[in-house]
């Protein structure tokens, strides 16, 4: 079976995760694809697959006969998908020898632009896969899912001699949360990758240090027709606060290792409002400048308008694996070596995000990302080529041999 194949068959089982939910895996829609993964392991000839309580997929392949002293070599991807545009089924839309121009998304009044995406030209005469327009796709990180279970498949059938190898799908990637269950002992394996990238032959060790910075503001609300220096209108000290942010310093405003503070969310009224940021860098130190920016924004704003008008919360996340990675550079000649033996180009760039291996490397499994195939995750103009999934495949398979060796 190709990848995807097992794709199509991945997404139309809907596994958002909820940030709001306390229970692990965040939603009991993950359990569902769980359970079809397993028993396709086990079909394939992983006979020890299971899923735990937690919701996360495990599964080993033997090492070959008189290569048991070789690298225990893991690959892992993502079960869930963002939660928006996730409320209704999910349609895949096959387009086979697509012309490389815009392409509508079915009736929902989105497209596919050249002028958005300009790598749409280079797939010209491939299979492009995509939803309706109106949901996600999933590829995001289905297409690793399917990918890792057809490199098993080809290693197993081609009789490719290998070392051990070890995978996992994991639940709550997009929250931020599921690696932190992850049984790296149980998982037993000596190094890892994650397939949860973009372009096929993407090589990736380098992410975002990274953080929540979540404003309260507590405002004074009185009648305005008599509020002459009383009120303190909370959603204006909000606009305060983001107006002290560098105003080019944002997701679109940046690229490569340069970082942003990103307003994801605000709501707010008079006697209340929040601000809920992201906040990225590569750079430890500019990252820790950033969070000082935040909480120097938070006392002036308190010395100004009163103490305990503004309340700061400020979250770790994951911090840039580039550290653990180059102490074992190996995973990332090798993953070059193997883009190369299989034909795709490879393509070493940093993360403009996180993937479960930031936690995992800080964890004691060092794991470097890998692409997928797949552009413009979280969103309804997600896609992919099969032609792209073929060839991570085929890159997969050349990691495989050459940790043999």
């Amino acid at each position: 079976m190709r990848a995807y194949e097992r794709l199509l068959k991945y997404v139309v089982v809907r596994t958002p995760s909820d940030e709001n939910s306390s229970t692990v895996p965040s939603s009991p829609c993950q359990f569902e694809l769980g359970k079809i993964l397993v028993e396709e392991l086990k079909s394939l000839g992983v006979d020890n697959a299971y899923m735990d309580e937690k919701g996360f997929v495990y599964g080993k392949l033997p090492a070959t006969s008189g290569y048991e002293d070789k690298v225990k070599l893991g690959f892992i991807a993502h079960m869930d998908t963002v939660a928006d545009f996730c409320d209704h089924d999910i349609v895949p839309v096959i387009t086979e020898n697509y012309n490389g121009e815009d392409f509508p998304l079915g009736t929902s009044g989105r497209t596919l632009t050249l002028t958005d995406f300009p790598h749409l030209a280079d797939c010209k005469g491939r299979t492009l896969i995509t939803s309706d327009g109106t949901t996600i796709l999933g590829v995001d990180d289905k297409a690793g899912i399917a990918e890792i279970m057809t490199m098993l498949e080809k290693v197993i059938s081609e009789n490719i001699p290998h070392g051990q190898i070890c995978v996992a799908f994991t639940p709550d990637e997009e929250i931020g949360t599921g690696a932190s269950h992850f049984d790296v002992e149980r998982f037993d394996a000596d190094y890892g990758y994650t397939l949860d990238g973009d372009t096929e032959g993407e090589i990736q060790y380098e992410n975002f240090n990274a953080c929540k910075a979540d404003f309260v503001i507590k405002g004074f609300n009185v009648h305005p027709g008599s509020s002459k220096d009383t009120m303190i209108n909370a959603s204006l000290v909000a606009m305060e606060i983001n107006n002290a942010l560098p105003s080019m310093e944002t997701p679109r405003g940046t690229e490569d290792y340069e970082g942003f503070y990103h307003l994801v969310s605000m709501k707010g009224e008079v006697g209340e409002a929040e601000l809920h940021y992201i906040v990225r860098d590569h750079d430890k130190l500019l990252f820790e400048a950033k969070k000082k920016t935040l909480r120097l924004i938070e006392k002036d704003l308190n010395e100004k308008w009163g103490e305990g008008t503004v309340t700061l919360t400020i979250t770790e996340q994951y911090r840039n694996m580039a550290e653990i990675i180059e102490t074992c550079m190996h995973l990332i000649d090798n993953a070059k070596q193997a883009c190369e033996n299989a034909d795709v180009t490879p393509l070493v760039m940093p993360i403009r995000g996180g993937t479960d291996g930031c936690q995992l490397s800080f964890k004691g499994l060092p794991c470097p990302n890998l692409g997928t195939g797949g552009h413009a995750y979280h969103g309804p103009y997600e896609h992919i080529t099969v032609e792209g999934m073929d060839q991570t495949v085929d890159v997969a398979v050349e990691v495989v041999k050459l940790y043999a060796k």
